[in-house]
């Protein structure tokens, strides 16, 4: 759990792929940088302000979570148009920022499931430590070496 004053991970994961995403179209060619780029920087946008409201709205959070998801979904789409009208400087710059993006798409849809399934295995999410089940005592060890 992370403190009041530090972002979740899933909100520095957002902040990382924004920057990333305006140094890519930064490089972008005049053309693509007005049409693609300013997508790709305006859905990014919305993905980052998505997320922060997931994360500060607790009432309304499994609603701002699944559309975080779809936002990010869009998100992927806008890379995969600029890969095809051949945007980024090179093939490598492209998979990186893809690849931060799934990532970013695995934490979502994690907690979306997590909203949907409270009772999932981590009992820490709650805020409540569980204690492991002891398997043997001292004595059925000792007895067990001799």
């Amino acid at each position: 759990m992370t403190s009041r004053f530090q972002l979740p991970p899933i909100l520095k994961a957002c902040e990382r792929l924004l920057l990333e995403i305006e140094q890519a179209v930064r490089q972008f060619p005049r053309y693509h940088r007005y049409m693609i780029g300013s997508d790709l920087r305006r859905q990014m946008m919305s993905v980052n302000s998505t997320a922060n409201r997931a994360w500060r709205d607790r009432a309304n959070q499994s609603k701002w979570v699944g559309q975080l998801v779809w936002d990010i979904d869009d998100l992927k789409q806008h890379l995969q148009a600029a890969k095809l009208f051949q945007a980024f400087r090179s093939f490598r710059q492209f998979e990186m920022l893809i690849r931060l993006a799934e990532e970013l798409g695995a934490q979502a849809g994690g907690w979306r499931r997590r909203l949907a399934n409270p009772q999932a295995q981590n009992a820490q999410a709650n805020g409540v430590a569980q204690r492991g089940k002891k398997l043997s005592t001292h004595g059925a060890s000792a007895g067990a070496n001799s």
